[in-house]
């Protein structure tokens, strides 16, 4: 595979949040769908297909900045460590790149999912409201309940899709004799984020449940295997899977808009420059 030259590190920052902007707001009726299906409350109980862009806002003030803290980290880590291995083991920066960069974006957006899922899930009628209810009753730190859970459910996807969305273009490219696209890299993008969905469906209802929990339920004080463990003795395996179809059908559109706007916002970037 071709090495590529280091691009400044404003360029991921510029491109990673307007991806991020991009494919957050444009998709967002399907993830409340997905968020109200993974509810313990029921679909219709979090409120069906009414106000599906309940939410919205917290989601638009929080993609810009969680998507960019990823691509900055990630491709920082990347221009670091690519040099120190040999091209055969690419794929092990990219997981790794692609892990921290989970773990530094999640200090964004995990406050920013709290918020908009309370607020999908019917629990509050607005972001502001959800925001300042959640820190009336559970603190700063209530903002935070599920980091880990979130960062144990990202890792695994981040593992799977990254991998597989560079080895996609590192194929395509070889084949082509030139760098892909930004249209061929959105192909790739939706190829891998949806298969990575759909095998990490078990880790985000976990986490959509400890994230809407109340703060004393059993839930709210679990891990996530835990979580996954009482449900599927409870509810059984299948609904471990619930919210399955927007999902991977969310992310898998998401994977195109998400890096292909990435792929040709860095590209005018850089010959911008």
């Amino acid at each position: 595979m071709r090495k590529q030259q280091p691009a400044p590190f404003w360029n991921p920052l510029i491109a990673g949040g307007a991806a991020g902007t991009a494919v957050d707001v444009a998709l967002f009726p399907l993830d409340t769908i997905k968020t109200r299906l993974q509810s313990s409350r029921g679909f219709w109980g979090a409120g069906g297909f009414r106000g599906i862009y309940a939410g919205l806002a917290s989601a638009a003030a929080g993609s810009a900045p969680g998507a960019a803290t990823f691509f900055c980290t990630y491709e920082s880590m990347k221009n670091a460590l690519n040099p120190l291995v040999d091209p055969k083991r690419y794929f092990l920066v990219h997981m790794f790149a692609a892990s921290v960069g989970e773990i530094v974006s999640c200090v964004v957006r995990v406050p920013v999912e709290i918020v908009k899922q309370r607020t999908q899930a019917g629990q509050y009628v607005t972001s502001y409201q959800a925001l300042k209810g959640t820190l009336k009753s559970e603190g700063f730190g209530g903002l935070y309940r599920g980091y880990t859970t979130t960062v144990f459910r990202e890792i695994p996807f981040s593992f799977i899709q990254y991998p597989v969305w560079e080895f996609l273009k590192a194929m395509w490219s070889q084949h082509q004799g030139k760098d892909v696209e930004p249209l061929q890299g959105a192909v790739c993008g939706s190829i891998a984020g949806g298969f990575s969905a759909a095998v990490t469906t078990p880790l985000d209802f976990a986490k959509t449940r400890i994230m809407l929990a109340d703060k004393s339920s059993f839930e709210a004080r679990s891990s996530i295997v835990a979580v996954i463990l009482k449900v599927g003795r409870s509810e059984g395996v299948k609904k471990l899977f619930s919210g399955i179809v927007p999902r991977v059908t969310w992310i898998s559109i998401g994977g195109f808009i998400y890096f292909g706007v990435y792929e040709a916002v860095r590209k005018f970037l850089q010959f911008s420059t």
